[in-house]
C-alpha cells in the first residue's frame, strides 16, 4: 500500500502560469496578503481627509460642552466675586459644601428619584416594548414608535400644567374619582414620579425596541424544541442577552431624569429636595446671597454623576451590539 498522497496535477491555466517566466512564477507562488496584516491595514485604512467632516461636531462639543464644563470647574475651586480676597482665590471649600447639609440632602433626593423612576421605566417599558415588537400590525408598530419619540421629548412646563389640570388638587380626574379622598396628592415625591414616567416609559420603549427586535426566531424555536416553555426561554435565554440592554436602558433614563429641571420646578418648587432646583436657588440668591460658586460645585456633582452613568453606559451598549448585531 502507497502511504504518499498523490501529486495533484497543475491545471493548464497554472502551468501556463508558470511557464511565463520568473516573475510570473514568483507572483504565483507568493502567498496572498493575509487580513491583518501591515500591507492589509494600510489599504483600509482610511484617508486623512475623512477626518475634516468630524472637525465641525468637534468644535460644536468644544463650545457648547467643553467651554461651560471649564467654567464650572474654575468656579467650584475658586471663591466667588463678593468674597472678602475679590474672588478668584483657589480652595475647596465650594466642593465640600455642595456635599453637606441641605445640598447633600438635595443630591441623596435626585439620586432616590432617578434610580425609582428609572427602575419603573424599565419594567413597566420593557412587556410594552415586546408587544411591539411582536406585533403583526405594522402601522400599529409605527404609531407606537413616532409616539413614544414625541412623548420621550415632552417635558418642561407643558407637562407640568397637563397634570396639574388633570391630577392636581382641583384636577378632572382627582375630582371624578375623588383621589383627594385616598391620599393621593400631586405634589409629593410619588406624583412627581408618575409625571416622570410620564416620559421615561416612551423612553424605554425606544431603547429596548431594537434589542428585543434582534432576538432571532432560531434561538426561540430551538429553546421549543428541546422542551423550554415560555418562561424558561425569557428566563435563560433571552434575558441573559438583553440584560446589557436593559441596564443601559436604566442608566440612560436614571440620566434623562436626573437632569431634569423644569417640570419638577413648575410642580413642586423647592418642596421636595432636588439637587437641579438648589442649583438654581443658588445662582438666584433666593436663599443665601453669593452662593454662585457653590452652586457651580453642584454642577460639577452632577458632571461626576452623569459621567459616571456614561462609563456605565457605553459598555454595556458594546456589549450587547455583539449579541444582537
Amino acid at each position: 500500500m502507497n502511504d504518499t498522497a498523490p501529486t495533484p496535477a497543475p491545471s493548464p491555466a497554472a502551468a501556463e502560469t508558470l511557464s511565463g517566466g520568473p516573475g510570473a512564477v514568483a507572483a504565483t507562488l507568493s502567498p496572498p496578503t493575509a487580513p491583518g496584516t501591515a500591507a492589509h491595514a494600510r489599504r483600509r485604512r482610511p484617508r486623512g481627509g475623512a477626518w475634516l467632516a468630524t472637525v465641525p461636531l468637534l468644535a460644536f462639543f468644544a463650545i457648547g460642552f467643553g467651554l461651560p464644563a471649564l467654567a464650572i470647574l474654575i468656579g467650584a475651586f475658586t471663591t466667588s466675586s463678593d468674597a472678602p480676597d475679590g474672588g478668584g482665590t483657589f480652595t475647596t471649600g465650594n466642593v465640600t459644601h455642595s456635599l453637606q447639609g441641605a445640598y447633600a440632602t438635595s443630591l441623596w433626593g435626585s439620586v432616590k428619584l432617578s434610580a425609582l423612576t428609572a427602575l419603573l421605566g424599565t419594567v413597566i417599558g420593557l412587556p410594552l416594548a415586546q408587544a411591539v415588537a411582536t406585533s403583526r400590525f405594522r402601522a400599529l408598530r409605527e404609531a407606537v414608535m413616532a409616539g413614544s419619540g414625541v412623548l420621550a421629548n415632552f417635558g418642561g412646563v407643558p407637562l407640568a400644567f397637563m397634570f396639574v389640570a388633570t391630577l392636581g388638587n382641583s384636577g378632572e380626574i382627582t375630582k371624578q374619582f375623588k383621589l383627594t379622598s385616598h391620599g393621593w396628592s400631586l405634589y409629593t415625591f410619588t406624583g412627581l414620579s408618575v409625571v416622570y414616567l410620564y416620559f421615561l416609559i416612551p423612553l424605554m420603549i425606544l431603547t429596548i425596541t431594537p434589542a428585543l427586535e434582534g432576538l432571532r426566531v432560531q434561538w426561540r424555536e430551538a429553546a421549543a424544541n428541546n422542551g423550554a416553555t415560555t418562561v424558561q426561554y425569557w428566563r435563560h435565554v433571552a434575558l441573559p442577552i438583553l440584560l446589557p440592554s436593559l441596564l443601559g436602558g436604566f442608566v440612560l433614563l436614571f440620566g434623562s431624569a436626573f437632569a431634569a429641571y423644569a417640570t419638577a420646578d413648575a410642580m413642586v418648587g423647592s418642596s421636595i429636595p432636588l439637587v437641579s432646583l438648589q442649583i438654581a436657588d443658588a445662582l438666584s440668591g433666593n436663599v443665601l446671597v453669593g452662593q454662585g460658586n457653590v452652586a457651580m460645585a453642584l454642577g460639577l456633582d452632577m458632571i461626576v454623576v452623569a459621567c459616571l452613568v456614561m462609563a456605565i453606559y457605553l459598555p454595556l451598549q458594546r456589549r450587547s451590539a455583539k449579541w444582537l448585531s
